[in-house]
């Protein structure tokens, strides 16, 4: 049985998780001044992707403490196409002010080259505005984008890791209903037949981890279809970060592994079918990979290895009541990332 949060602060009087395990929402209370590592170890981001069957926005804020990032990625399933633009300075320190919670308070940034605004509604909803110059082929990438919560449920999760004062706090909001556009120049993605996640991220990380995760956001034959699949850092025995959202209702689940096949030479062959199985047999799952998001950066002390694969899944998923729930070609996301940072 896993562990379901209470109410409170989320760390103690020495900045460690006061409890670790899961909840439908954030329960728990971050403040960054509450932490008592270094501070060049916080790490805090808002991620969103918003995509349809033939293509995706993907937009990131993050402060890492001794560096922010934000990007811009457009990824186009048909012509297996991607194009990422990302700005990073240095020694960002909690500067970016990212919001203690994801209910309330806006992200700002803006420099010369772009802007990124991700507003709450007066009606509850969120708005995406980005503009970011040059973004390719000389041509300005733009988007307003509203997105809709379409479930009262969500992936939080409260992980700790086996260094003190090390901690994840992470919500993931599925199935946010989209509705608006992207553009780069004059090519439009029309965006009102979307969905979307939002990847909401603080803690404090130890320097060398790898972490899979795996994102559904669609319908299938006329009924929501998301899920939340993830693993690889540190102690989930309190709980996993694993939940499957259906017909307005979530559903917990246990530890899931994902199967990569090699190939000749021993490596990772990301665009050959993965399969997603979980311990207690309740996840069979196909994944058949389309576009592999790489990215890959090496400075000595700071490495990132990235692959986001978008694909189509296939398989089935049982709920708590028995039900079996398949599902075919539904678009969506998994990746494998390993991190020095």
């Amino acid at each position: 049985m896993e562990h379901e949060l209470t109410t409170g602060k989320l760390l103690d009087e020495n900045g460690n998780l006061k409890e670790a395990g899961f909840s439908y929402q954030l329960v728990k209370k971050y403040n960054r001044n509450a932490i008592k590592a270094g501070k060049s170890r916080i790490k805090e981001w808002d991620y969103y992707y918003v995509g349809n069957d033939e293509y995706g926005v993907a937009l990131t804020v993050a402060d890492n403490s001794y560096m922010s990032l934000v990007s811009v990625s457009v990824l186009d399933f048909i012509s297996k196409k991607e194009t990422t633009k990302s700005i990073i300075k240095f020694f960002s320190n909690g500067k970016l002010n990212l919001p203690s919670s994801s209910k309330e308070g806006d992200v700002n940034y803006e420099n010369k080259n772009c802007s990124f605004k991700f507003l709450h509604t007066e009606n509850g909803n969120r708005r995406l505005i980005v503009h970011y110059k040059n973004f390719e082929n000389k041509k300005d990438f733009r988007c307003d984008i509203y997105l809709e919560e379409t479930n009262k449920d969500t992936m939080v999760i409260a992980t700790p890791f086996k260094k003190k004062k090390h901690f994840y706090y992470n919500q993931k909001i599925n199935l946010l209903r989209g509705h608006g556009y992207a553009k780069v120049g004059d090519k439009l993605y029309d965006l009102n037949n979307s969905y979307g996640v939002l990847d909401w991220g603080r803690g404090v990380w130890t320097y060398r981890n790898t972490w899979y995760w795996s994102s559904v956001n669609t319908t299938f034959e006329g009924k929501r279809i998301g899920w939340n699949l993830g693993y690889g850092f540190g102690d989930t025995s309190a709980a996993s970060e694993n939940m499957f959202f259906y017909n307005d209702r979530a559903y917990k689940l246990e530890h899931v592994k994902f199967e990569i096949p090699l190939n000749e030479k021993g490596n990772d062959d990301y665009l050959s079918p993965w399969t997603f199985r979980s311990n207690d047999n309740k996840i069979q799952v196909v994944f058949t990979p389309i576009l592999d998001r790489y990215s890959g950066s090496n400075a000595i002390i700071i490495k990132s290895i990235q692959h986001q694969v978008f694909g189509k899944f296939s398989g089935s998923i049982e709920i708590d009541n028995g039900e079996i729930v398949q599902f075919d070609n539904i678009i969506g996301f998994a990746e494998k990332v390993y991190n020095c940072w």
